[in-house]
């Protein structure tokens, strides 16, 4: 059982006849991430099945994915709420400036002069409107993941925010 293990999605819910299921994909990356042939961790992170994408197609999209093993309605079914994951090390290079959000998560943040803004807690958003969600002092701050605001440094787990005023104030939520 592989040990670093990355949330790429979950199984809505069963689709058709034929043991497909509907994926809500966490991933900026969807058709990479789930083409044919790909494997993919199945069930909980604790607990999870490797299987095979046997086919896949794009909906409205979300990947419609039929896995190797399930074969009719009612297999599929009992995957609903399943979480996909794939190993760290299967993770595809990154643009620059890109990154993954796991590895945002938990960074300190603080403004150009240094003073702490807070924690960050999540990444929300598609890649080109991405938002950092801050848990800070004062309560949640959404920060947007541009480049003209934000400087990363991931080995520090650090990210220093050059906002322009008011930015900080106006995204709070108590």
């Amino acid at each position: 059982m592989p040990d670093d293990l990355i949330l790429v999605g979950r199984v809505a819910r069963a689709h058709g006849i034929k043991g497909q299921v509907i994926v809500n994909p966490d991933t900026d990356f969807a058709e990479q991430r789930f083409r044919k042939g790909q494997s993919l961790f199945v069930g909980t992170e604790d607990a999870p099945t490797a299987r095979q994408i046997r086919d896949v197609r794009f909906h409205q999209g979300r990947p419609v994915i039929g896995f190797e093993g399930v074969e009719t309605m009612n297999d599929a079914e009992a995957l609903a709420g399943a979480e996909l994951w794939v190993e760290a090390g299967e993770r595809d290079p990154l643009p620059d400036h890109t990154f993954y959000r796991h590895d945002l998560v938990g960074c300190d943040v603080v403004d150009r002069e240094g003073r702490p803004v807070g924690r960050v807690t999540a990444v929300e958003g598609a890649i080109e409107r991405s938002y950092l969600i801050v848990q800070g002092s004062r309560g949640e701050v959404m920060i947007p993941l541009r480049v003209e605001l934000v400087t990363i440094d991931l080995p520090a787990k650090r990210i220093t925010v050059d906002p322009p005023e008011g930015l900080l104030e106006v995204n709070e939520r108590p």
